[in-house]
């Protein structure tokens, strides 16, 4: 079996709702122009969230994302993978480590680091090559805090801008982390916890004022 179409723990694209959320969402005569379609439903259709409890699974699982209508990066690259598959698309997930300049001293404070560690996209297999796509933040989010939105052609690597609207300083990738199938979700929560000791003993909920676009 093909590990990049077939259905995983995470990217679990034979539950219910996202095969019906693939077709629903399923737009085009070409597999690049569905592969699009798809993309921006996750991208606006999901809210981006990204103070979750990172201790349960359902934070990196395609389904559970979809249910609650949010997730952050990595649950989000999940679900846009798992819809990919159900389009019979070659779908899997990629990792990097980035830098947000504009995130806020209290976040700062709050996770002690403005680095944050496997960030997830995904990635899908068109015209014969992997391409990136990065389906985090919603296309409100970014209007409201002045960053510009990603789009995606199906031809190029979309990931986060070096600049926003005001050409300030936003992200910068700093190293990759590989591209995996399934989500290796014991290797990042083992990650988080090493790298966000303050974050964990405050808790999520205590974190929630603090957000800024890009954690």
């Amino acid at each position: 079996m093909n590990e990049f179409l077939s259905s995983g723990r995470f990217i679990d694209s034979d539950d219910p709702g996202v095969v019906a959320f693939s077709k629903a969402n399923t737009k085009g005569k070409s597999e690049r122009e569905r592969a699009i379609s798809l993309y921006y439903a996750v991208r606006d259709e999901i809210r981006y969230n990204p103070f979750l409890d990172f201790s349960k699974p359902a934070a990196f699982t395609a389904s559970a994302v979809l249910e609650a209508g949010e997730g952050f990066c990595i649950g989000k690259a999940a679900l846009l993978a798992a819809c990919g598959r159900v389009a019979g698309i070659e779908t899997r997930v990629g990792f990097a480590d980035v830098k947000n300049h504009l995130t806020s001293p209290r976040l700062i404070e709050t996770m002690g680091s403005d680095l944050f560690v496997y960030h997830g996209f995904t990635e899908l297999r068109l015209g014969g090559k992997w391409v990136k796509c990065t389906p985090a933040f919603n296309l409100a989010l970014c209007r409201r805090f002045r960053v510009k939105p990603l789009e995606w052609d199906g031809e190029t690597d979309s990931i986060f801008h070096p600049f926003d609207e005001d050409n300030r300083r936003h992200m910068e990738y700093l190293r990759g982390r590989g591209s995996f199938a399934d989500v290796p979700v014991d290797d990042i929560q083992k990650v988080f916890r090493e790298t966000y000791p303050r974050f964990y003993k405050l808790g999520a909920a205590a974190a929630k004022e603090t957000f800024a676009p890009g954690s």
